[in-house]
């Protein structure tokens, strides 16, 4: 796991079209929102860990990497110099790897400020900067995975009763869909249509793993750190009224505020022990293209990295359930399966110990044989209804299908 070498990293300004058309098509790094963020290109140095440590032994590899670099930065913005992408699996016993990649390319934008980072090996010379490539569409129809419909209703029906009868008080189960990409095919399409779908959402993409997700896990900066809890969910309404509507309702329903309420708790108990000065806004109804979220947002000092950070609040209760030890077993359980890194954290991080990480949700995993696999997840609560909870995962899933399988929508004219 742990790496000697020596890595040289110039930092230059530089002018960007779309970010996501720089990565690379077979193999994209992103973490893109509203037009700011990151893209890599290619691959410096790859970080590998797994297992209960995975975080803790990320986190030593990379300052030991860190250590050792020579960086020269003119632009000093927040992503610029060196940086990694990584993913982490959701469960300690996970088959999936987790990782931190160095790319040899990175492009970034902040506000005003945009960048491009180049990165060598040792004695190796600078890499080049190549230009941007078109992308090409791409469709792929998915289906029922290992966790179908019926089944799914079933899971959700036996945890509905072991909540009941006082097991636990909130479990966060999943199902899953599958399918297979082409040869060849061009991973960008499915994150350019999440882009143009999802504009506020993160666009992420590190080893296969790619989605737009409306939470971001935590950001920190300079000593600062920002969390958003999402928990509770409701459909967009058809109309304005129906869809303001929609909104008031979902900021009363019992369901939805007892499962925000649990969730929102849980992060301010997993930061406090790392974290000084929190305050919170919320909840409030966030307001995404295709359904309304219950929001917390939470701010702080942060006492260590934001993998400290992350070491911290991962599992939340918004993916994991409540008290989480007996909500893991419970999913575990009852999903029979491995989630790999679906609900893991998934972004980047820099020398300073600053970074943004994102829930990796509304997404999917593609592995070398292009095999696709994506998830999508409900708070269980005692009020829970199955077909309810059933119709919620369709909706998160919507994304991840539009974007493999609808055509491309028109570029809007700011991108």
């Amino acid at each position: 796991m742990r790496t000697q070498r020596r890595l040289r990293v110039v930092t230059t300004r530089a002018a960007h079209g779309r970010l996501i058309a720089h990565s690379d098509a077979g193999a994209p790094l992103a973490f893109v929102r509203s037009g700011d963020g990151l893209v890599g290109v290619g691959e410096a140095v790859r970080i590998t860990v797994s297992g209960a440590t995975r975080l803790a032994d990320a986190a030593a590899a990379w300052d030991e990497l860190v250590a050792a670099a020579d960086v020269t930065d003119e632009v000093d913005a927040h992503g610029s110099g060196l940086v990694a992408f990584g993913t982490f699996a959701f469960a300690d016993d996970s088959a999936a790897s987790s990782v931190l990649i160095v790319p040899r390319i990175v492009h970034g934008r902040r506000g005003d400020d945009a960048w491009t980072t180049r990165i060598a090996v040792d004695d190796e010379p600078l890499p080049e900067v190549l230009p941007q490539r078109a992308i090409d569409d791409v469709r792929v129809t998915l289906s029922p995975g290992a966790i179908g419909p019926e089944r799914y209703l079933a899971i959700v029906a036996e945890a509905v009763a072991g909540i009941r009868a006082g097991e636990l008080e909130k479990v966060v189960l999943a199902r899953d869909l599958v399918g297979t990409l082409p040869a060849g095919a061009d991973q960008r399409s499915a994150l350019l249509g999440l882009r143009r779908r999802y504009p506020d959402a993160i666009t992420y993409a590190v080893d296969g793993l790619l989605g737009a997700s409306p939470e971001m896990l935590v950001a920190a900066r300079d000593g600062r750190c920002f969390t958003r809890v999402l928990a509770g969910t409701a459909a967009r309404g058809a109309t304005p009224e129906l869809d303001g509507e929609a909104a008031e309702a979902l900021a009363v329903h019992p369901k939805d505020v007892g499962e925000h309420r649990l969730a929102a708790e849980s992060a301010l108990e997993s930061l406090r022990p790392i974290s000084h000065d929190l305050a919170t806004s919320g909840p409030y109804p966030l307001r995404l293209p295709n359904l309304w979220h219950l929001a917390t947002d939470i701010t702080g000092t942060l006492d260590g990295t934001v993998l400290d950070a992350l070491a911290a609040l991962h599992p939340t209760a918004a993916v994991a359930g409540t008290p989480r030890a007996t909500a893991l077993e419970r999913l575990a359980a009852l999903e029979g399966i491995d989630r790999g890194r679906y609900a893991g954290p998934v972004g980047w991080l820099d020398a300073d110990g600053g970074g943004e990480w994102a829930i990796a949700l509304r997404g999917a995993q593609v592995a070398a044989d292009g095999s696709i696999r994506a998830f999508a997840g409900a708070g269980i609560v005692a009020e829970s209804v199955p077909e309810d909870e059933l119709a919620e995962t369709a909706i998160k899933l919507r994304p991840i299908v539009d974007a493999f399988g609808d055509p491309l929508p028109p570029r809007p004219v700011l991108e």
